[in-house]
């Protein structure tokens, strides 16, 4: 299943979403750019190495480039590949636009950030003595995914289908998309060993469930839980559309 887009309009710009999205994508390009990144170089300089981030191991001076402490941050706007990109970009673009709008432009980036930390220590403390570096925002859009659930679990979203050789798309509540999601996180934590190279599971954990902690202290107040969507919001585009006829 590949979600495309929500039917969950907002009541302002989205800026912070689009900032976020832009960053990752130029970061993206400078990688591919750069000749460590063919070496895969790197994503050791840049990206977070639990061993090295949890002070049991160094890197070597020809990898070295900023203090493990700061690889949190760079490691969540780096990504290894296209597919890669495209993949956490397409959630933060569906949803982030939303808890954005929910909180407003400064303290969704907070939470954005707060999550991203989140995720990484998570899996830092699950597999402290690994040298495989962890890169990508996925922890960081974990954390949306989980305030999207607990704010707007009925709103639909579009979703790609593929059955056998037919494929489609139909409209389902986001509330068991993310429910889907959390849970196929859950499963391959126990399916998969934590150390080897692949997917950082527990980054996905450690980002909802701290998404699930800041929301009530950073959503604004008029936001309830377990909203159908902001309805009034597609009212008031309807009526701006009009007088533009």
């Amino acid at each position: 299943m590949i979600p495309l887009k929500d039917d969950n309009p907002t009541s302002g710009r989205p800026t912070v979403t689009y900032f976020l999205i832009g960053l990752c994508v130029v970061v993206f390009l400078m990688q591919l750019g750069s000749q460590s990144y063919k070496t895969g170089q790197l994503f050791y300089s840049y990206g977070l190495i639990p061993s090295v981030l949890m002070g049991h191991n160094q890197l070597p001076m020809d990898l070295y480039a900023i203090p493990g402490w700061l690889t949190i941050f760079t490691s969540m706007f780096m990504h290894g590949g296209f597919m890669h990109l495209i993949g956490n970009m397409l959630f933060l673009w569906i949803y982030g636009n939303n808890i954005e709008d929910a909180m407003g432009h400064i303290k969704f980036l907070l939470f954005y950030i707060i999550c991203g930390i989140s995720a990484a220590i998570l899996q830092a403390l699950v597999t402290p003595n690994s040298n495989i570096p962890m890169i990508g925002a996925s922890g960081a859009v974990s954390g949306i995914l989980s305030a999207y659930f607990l704010l707007y679990p009925k709103a639909r979203v579009s979703t790609l289908i593929f059955v056998l050789f037919f494929i489609t798309v139909i409209r389902i509540p986001a509330g068991i998309l993310i429910l889907i999601w959390f849970a196929t996180q859950l499963i391959n934590t126990n399916l998969t060993d934590p150390n080897s190279p692949g997917v950082a599971w527990f980054a996905h954990i450690g980002g909802f469930l701290m998404g699930i902690l800041l929301l009530p202290f950073l959503k604004k107040k008029n936001k309830k839980y377990f909203a159908s969507g902001n309805k009034h919001s597609l009212i008031q585009k309807n009526i701006r559309l009009r007088f533009r006829k």
